[in-house]
């Protein structure tokens, strides 16, 4: 015979404590305030930016007398955007084009191995390449553009289209992206497909490479914004004006050599179409480049 033994209620849980909440009033100044930062911040940045756009559709004497206006006194495009072909501004257009595109795809293809190669094959040297790749992201560039100026000359280069994109196919920063973001990849995934007898490539190009695709987005958008901006490289690895990019072409603007006057309208409309390409392709993949940039920091 059993006895059951009577067990004591139990007493009710308090309610957890966080302790006090801050008052409503209190909080929405916070928040007030941290608005209120970041719009002036936002304005700050964007503000040359509205001038730009501004003054390309201003008459020079406009531009002159009231340059920080942003309302122009008679709007025009006679004086800016009407004058970009005289200036050869389409030749400048297509070289930027032909040059952003074939570097483009060429950093993207050529990081991608490197970085895959030294995530995952074992090679003598492995860790002083990649400690040489960390190296070379701390050297200016501008150091190197003597060496480059004579590279190119020696290899007959020099002034030429192949001159201007070859040694920009593979750079440092994308090279330690992919290899970072390799690095996350689990190993095991290659495994699998080793057993189905893929090769080393195959296993590159099929499997990981597609699993990678935020880091091949992230460099894509890096390597283009660096091609179409760059200016020093190209300062130097070309002479003739045909090989002028926007970025040097705009540059031969502001140096006041293409006619008298300030023609800040002309020149500020050849920057203002020389920034809507990079903006265009930030803003259409800024979700994918964001969270390519935060996989390829999870791992080092």
């Amino acid at each position: 015979m059993s006895t059951a033994v009577a067990t004591p209620p139990r007493a009710p849980l308090a309610p957890l404590t966080t302790g006090p909440r801050p008052p409503l009033a209190g909080r929405v100044i916070k928040i007030v305030i941290a608005y209120a930062v970041l719009i002036l911040f936002a304005l700050i940045y964007i503000y040359p930016f509205l001038i730009e756009i501004a003054t390309s559709f201003k008459t020079g004497a406009d531009a002159t007398a009231h340059p920080l206006s942003l309302v122009p006194s008679t709007w025009t495009t006679q004086e800016s955007f009407s004058q970009l072909e005289g200036v050869n501004f389409p030749r400048w257009f297509t070289n930027s084009v032909v040059v952003a595109l074939f570097v483009t795809v060429g950093r993207v293809f050529f990081d991608s191995l490197a970085g895959y190669a030294l995530a995952r094959l074992h090679f003598m040297g492995r860790r002083a390449i990649n400690g040489a790749i960390i190296a070379v992201m701390a050297v200016p560039g501008v150091v190197l553009l003597i060496p480059k100026y004579l590279v190119l000359v020696q290899l007959h280069m020099y002034d030429t289209y192949y001159g201007m994109i070859i040694p920009l196919l593979a750079d440092a920063a994308g090279v330690f992206i992919m290899r970072q973001f390799f690095i996350s990849i689990p190993v095991e995934v290659e495994e699998a497909a080793r057993i189905d007898s893929a090769g080393t490539f195959r296993l590159f190009w099929s499997v990981v490479l597609p699993m990678a695709r935020p880091a091949v987005i992230t460099l894509t958008i890096l390597s283009f914004q660096g091609s179409w901006n760059e200016f020093s490289y190209f300062l130097v690895a070309r002479g003739s004006p045909q090989l002028n990019t926007l970025t040097t072409g705009v540059a031969s603007l502001l140096s006041g050599q293409l006619g008298a006057g300030n023609q800040f309208p002309l020149k500020l409309a050849a920057a203002l179409l020389m920034t809507i390409p990079t903006a265009v392709v930030f803003f259409v993949f800024q979700r994918y480049f964001i969270r390519g940039a935060s996989a390829g920091a999870v791992k080092g």
